[in-house]
């Protein structure tokens, strides 16, 4: 399973990057998160609680960093758990690009997933996928700019576009790799 997508937004890519790696950040921006903690300099656990169709699991899951080129990119990898629900592991690049308060932040997933989830169907699993990218999304731009200390842009500036997504499965990506992701969705 593969997923990409980019993402505008409106602060310093030095801001974003230390956004990025705020465990309290990720925790709200992460759709069911309950806890993201460190275990070490590149290494993060989460517990996240998702609904996926009939399937509603508690994941529990360790994702490391590698590749590091602090504020411009890293690789997340990691894998989690749902018990009976199933299992997930993946990797995520990220990078960070831009000039003055506007960053750029694009990623691409590779993902697997097995257990009762890879038996519910890829629609249903592609559909919630893109919801808790797009929540994740919202939330972290939401976030990040609302903290960014740097000027917004100027008014003739076109607003920042939403994420594009693929109709990849992505879900337990997100949950296990924190795609954050997700999206996240990414470490110091």
């Amino acid at each position: 399973m593969q997923m990409a997508g980019d993402v505008s937004i409106a602060a310093d890519r030095q801001h974003v990057w230390t956004a990025l790696n705020d465990p309290d950040v990720l925790r709200q921006c992460i759709p069911g998160c309950e806890s993201v903690t460190r275990e070490g300099d590149n290494v993060l656990l989460a517990k996240v609680t998702a609904r996926i169709g009939p399937i509603k699991a508690g994941f529990s899951g360790k994702v490391t960093l590698s590749e590091l080129d602090p504020p411009n990119s890293y690789v997340i990898s990691g894998e989690g758990s749902g018990g009976a629900a199933g299992f997930a592991k993946g990797s995520a690049a990220v990078k960070l690009t831009g000039e003055g308060n506007t960053t750029q932040l694009h990623y691409e997933v590779e993902a697997a997933v097995g257990g009762k989830l890879a038996q519910i169907g890829a629609r249903l699993i592609d559909t919630t996928a893109k919801k808790m990218a797009e929540d994740f999304f919202t939330k972290f731009v939401a976030i990040a700019e609302s903290t960014s200390t740097t000027p917004p842009a100027p008014e003739t500036a076109a607003p920042a576009p939403a994420p594009k997504q693929n109709n990849r499965p992505f879900i337990i990506a997100a949950i296990a790799v924190l795609a954050l992701a997700a999206a996240y969705f990414l470490l110091r």
